[in-house]
């Protein structure tokens, strides 16, 4: 075990009298990406509602992505408690082909065509029969015994897990066993219902071993917060209990001053933020785009696609097919800090759903600095969904279902001649409710109300 302090001062320093709370994540700065935002935000704001945070986390994960500019966030004087861990990952690398040094994406996204199509589709089959609940389930039986050793001489009030990976949920259930500490359970994603879960190709015990153990999640857990009503909902049907929607926020620190004047001289920019996965990939989107360059010379010479993340290679040979490779500016991946400034000058945000089963409950974590920047949202996906309800009370957008051409058609044209005149602007409403303060007093409550 290791411990250490490190970070910046937020403004509100320790205190004696403050309650603590030990937060288990298995991604944490410099770790980048999507996962790393919520908690990283809720410590940064923690102490000003009463909570000191100390966070437990990997000493050596397989995170998709570095950011080191994330570890000016964390508040001066959190005490960070790591473990080595080992994973299978290597023996995946070597088994597959892959280059040790190549980073793990999420939801199966591969930027290039694997020439050995059995082996990974081995790799999945173990990973998901075996390896249950995740790959990073070595890590549970270590750190329930690191941890109960450390609560025995360190006094929380609270433990908090946040998942996925959903191994983390069983480390807080070893550690609610042994010590009875109130335990409060974060679903960043759905378990049974995540939008990869039918690709893990899971046999019948394999299956019945994952509900059985999210069942048991969601019984023992003091609490339990999820990011959006179709998942409280969900959730509700596997065990009737009280749940907390606390959705995933925008920083205002992250805003400092921005204009929202655009020059017309500049692209007609649709920009998408994160992994672009087969899952999300809008080929009516792509459809509309190929009519209105052969219909519309001067859209032809303004069109930007943005593509600011990781992407499939399904979604790479679609905009081949559909002729838009000249147009796309593909940025592998850039800081947060930078990436907020690349939301604002877009023309066009994409929030492209993924098209699962589960996509009416998807709420991702970028709708809401999408929210933020005041561009306006094109959305694709089902438009009775979660994000659908936040973009149309928000009034930020406009929602167009996966299959929808025409009217996504009809609407790009108008959003152009409005870029083309320089009255390409947002208009939103309601949103400082998603503000990350507003929603750590949110969960800074549920802690208070499970102590």
């Amino acid at each position: 075990m290791t411990k250490h302090t490190r970070g910046q001062n937020q403004g509100i320093r320790k205190s004696k009298h403050m309650k603590k709370v030990l937060i288990i994540t298995y991604y944490w700065p410099p770790s980048g990406g999507g996962g790393v935002q919520r908690w990283l935000k809720f410590v940064k704001y923690f102490r000003q509602f009463g909570w000191e945070p100390i966070v437990f986390t990997p000493e050596n994960p397989e995170s998709p992505a570095e950011d080191i500019s994330l570890l000016s966030e964390v508040p001066i004087g959190v005490e960070v408690i790591t473990n080595r861990i080992w994973e299978p990952y290597s023996f995946y690398k070597k088994f597959t082909g892959k280059n040790k040094e190549e980073k793990i994406q999420t939801a199966f996204l591969s930027e290039k065509k694997s020439s050995q199509g059995m082996f990974e589709k081995l790799s999945i089959w173990i990973r998901g029969n075996l390896f249950i609940p995740d790959a990073r389930r070595f890590w549970i039986k270590p750190s329930v015994k690191l941890l109960s050793r450390y609560l025995k001489n360190n006094k929380v009030d609270a433990i908090v897990t946040t998942g996925p990976p959903h191994s983390a949920h069983l480390i807080g259930l070893g550690l609610k066993i042994n010590t009875g500490i109130p335990w409060l359970a974060d679903f960043r994603d759905p378990w049974t219902n995540i939008d990869y879960y039918e690709d893990l190709n899971l046999g019948n015990r394999a299956d019945r071993k994952h509900h059985q153990l999210e069942k048991r999640v969601l019984e023992k857990a003091d609490a339990v917060a999820v990011i959006s009503p179709g998942m409280e909902k969900e959730f509700g049907s596997i065990v009737a209990r009280d749940y907390s929607t606390i959705p995933n926020g925008f920083d205002s620190d992250d805003l400092p001053n921005l204009s929202h004047e655009k020059s017309i001289a500049k692209k007609f920019s649709l920009a998408h933020i994160g992994s672009l996965t087969k899952t999300r990939n809008p080929n009516n989107l792509w459809e509309a785009l190929k009519q209105l360059l052969a219909e519309n010379t001067a859209f032809a010479a303004d069109l930007e696609i943005r593509n600011i993340g990781k992407m499939d290679f399904s979604a790479a040979e679609s905009i081949k097919k559909y002729g838009l490779e000249g147009y796309l500016k593909l940025t592998d991946y850039l800081p947060h800090n930078e990436v907020i400034f690349a939301q604002h000058e877009a023309s066009l945000l994409l929030l492209l759903i993924n098209n699962t089963p589960n996509a009416k409950l998807i709420l991702t974590g970028k709708i809401f600095e999408y929210l933020a920047s005041k561009r306006p949202i094109i959305c694709i996906g089902p438009v009775d969904g979660d994000a659908a309800t936040v973009i149309r009370e928000s009034g930020c957008g406009r929602v167009y279902d996966f299959e929808e051409v025409n009217k996504l058609k009809a609407d790009l044209m108008g959003y152009y001649k409005l870029f083309k005149k320089g009255k390409l602007v947002g208009d939103c409403k309601n949103v400082a409710q998603f503000d990350r303060k507003n929603l750590t007093k949110k969960m800074g409550g549920m802690l208070d109300s499970i102590v």
